[in-house]
């Protein structure tokens, strides 16, 4: 990836961190999902109208020119609006990688469903909102608000698709223009999928412009480097590129900063890692433990106590499912350091996610703390291994349910770091990936590998271990 993305990601993972992110998605968003552009919905409708669809730019006036046609009648293009929209698509890996980000504000000039439904997929309430009475409810326990500034495919008579509805939107949608003012002003906005024709956002961004000048904040959006097309002239394809690049320049205006790429799907790849570089701050703690091997109980229950509190000092945030004898010094450590200084909240710094335990049928209960290990792996970027041991009858053995967290941890992209001297299974993963640590990390160098074997030492007092913890975690995520 280019330099310029690279920036980007680390600048748009800070307000994220912050709550501080929004998304503006236009059509080009939901193209990959299946459903038809703006040019294919109204080819029927250009028909009709004995127009060539191919050289038409204007593609709103197309819609108004059918209506006028029809003595104001928009039933047509009501019906194709259903019948394009309404399909079985489903959310793309897109729609579910910004689902999964903590991004609470979405903007969208699109008619589907797939953003809402991303988010009900990733387990969020959504509080979707496409008329003007919807501004003034609030749905209990939200977890975003889906802004769409041109209506639902469900309400097409009311949906934005003619001339007219766009000359009357200050009237008819006033205070939506004023909503999106707000949040270009105190959010940090990702269009993607957008081409910055629509005049309404025009209208917001120039009296932003106007009213800020010099104090504008920075807002992103990608663009698709201008390619030659099939039987294009050279000319045209010169004056295509020089277009987008004034394009480009006047966006400055707004303080929107462009993301050129050259293909589509590097959108997928640029919010992929935006999606694993904000997970590395968040770290599973997977271990259990009903001994500690040499260690006594009080000495190894203050290092699991002493290393989460210095975890959350230095701005990591835990994700535990409280596994016996890890889980209490864990969370002990953490909200003793968070009521230390009193910063932020404590789901900022900690997530707690006991197992359910009490179900009587073994089966339901596998299928339980498999979905459930699944979801808590699914919120971090790290997973932290300690000990790895519980009774079974009279004797000590592997914990099976620490392996199958490093597993899923693997499976879902996870960077496994296994304090191979507490034991257990954390030493059994710590002596596999020691032989090949190409193989787990991207970057092998002669510190990491250094550091790395250092987890696994012997040490007479546990608390050893922290600061050889510390070290190795801020290793492979000070790019982040």
């Amino acid at each position: 990836m280019s330099r310029d993305v690279d920036l980007f990601v680390r600048d748009f993972v800070k307000e994220l961190r912050e709550d501080n992110a929004a998304v503006f998605a236009g059509a080009g968003f939901s193209a990959p999902a299946g459903f038809v552009n703006w040019r294919d919905l109204l080819r029927p409708i250009a028909d009709e109208l004995q127009l060539d669809i191919e050289r038409e730019h204007d593609l709103v006036a197309i819609a108004q020119y059918h209506s006028n046609e029809n003595g104001g009648n928009r039933q047509r293009l009501n019906q194709l609006l259903i019948d394009q929209l309404t399909v079985g698509a489903g959310p793309t890996e897109n729609h579910r990688i910004l689902a999964r980000l903590p991004v609470s504000t979405y903007w969208t000039t699109n008619y589907d469903q797939l953003i809402e439904q991303a988010l009900r997929e990733a387990g969020k309430i959504p509080d979707v909102k496409y008329t003007n009475e919807h501004l003034a409810v609030t749905r209990p326990r939200r977890d975003a608000v889906v802004y769409k500034m041109h209506g639902d495919v469900d309400h097409p008579n009311d949906a934005v698709l003619l001339k007219d509805d766009y000359e009357n939107y200050h009237l008819r949608r006033g205070p939506y223009l004023n909503a999106l003012s707000g949040d270009l002003v105190s959010k940090t906005f990702l269009f993607v999928g957008f081409s910055f024709t629509d005049p309404n956002l025009d209208y917001v961004l120039s009296r932003i412009r106007t009213t800020f000048r010099e104090h504008q904040r920075r807002h992103f959006c990608i663009f698709k480097r201008r390619t030659k097309q099939p039987n294009e002239t050279d000319a045209d394809f010169e004056h295509a590129q020089i277009k987008q690049r004034l394009a480009i320049s006047d966006l400055k205006r707004f303080n929107i900063k462009t993301l050129l790429i050259d293909d589509f799907a590097e959108i997928t790849d640029i919010l992929s890692k935006i999606e694993r570089t904000y997970r590395t701050r968040t770290i599973l703690v997977s271990g259990s433990a009903a001994e500690y091997g040499e260690w006594e109980a009080a000495a190894s229950e203050t290092f699991l106590r002493d290393l989460s509190g210095a975890l959350v000092q230095q701005g990591y945030r835990l994700v535990t499912g409280m596994g016996h004898g890890v889980g209490d010094a864990v969370i002990t450590g953490a909200i003793g350091e968070v009521y230390a200084h009193r910063k932020g909240h404590t789901e900022d710094s900690l997530v707690m996610r006991p197992f359910p335990r009490a179900n009587p049928d073994p089966a339901e209960r596998a299928r339980l703390w498999e979905a459930y290990r699944q979801e808590l792996a699914s919120e971090a970027g790290i997973c932290l291994v300690l000990f790895g041991n519980k009774t079974e009858g009279e004797s000590t053995v592997l914990a099976d349910g620490v392996r199958r967290e490093v597993e899923i941890a693997r499976e879902k992209g996870l960077t496994v770091v296994p304090i191979g001297a507490t034991g257990y299974v954390a030493g059994e993963v710590w002596g596999e990936m020691r032989q090949s640590l190409e193989k787990y990390f991207a970057n092998v160098t002669p510190e990491l590998a250094d550091k790395f074997e250092k987890l696994g030492i012997k040490v007479i007092n546990p608390s050893e271990l922290i600061s050889r913890t510390l070290d190795f975690i801020n290793l492979i995520t000070k790019e982040s």
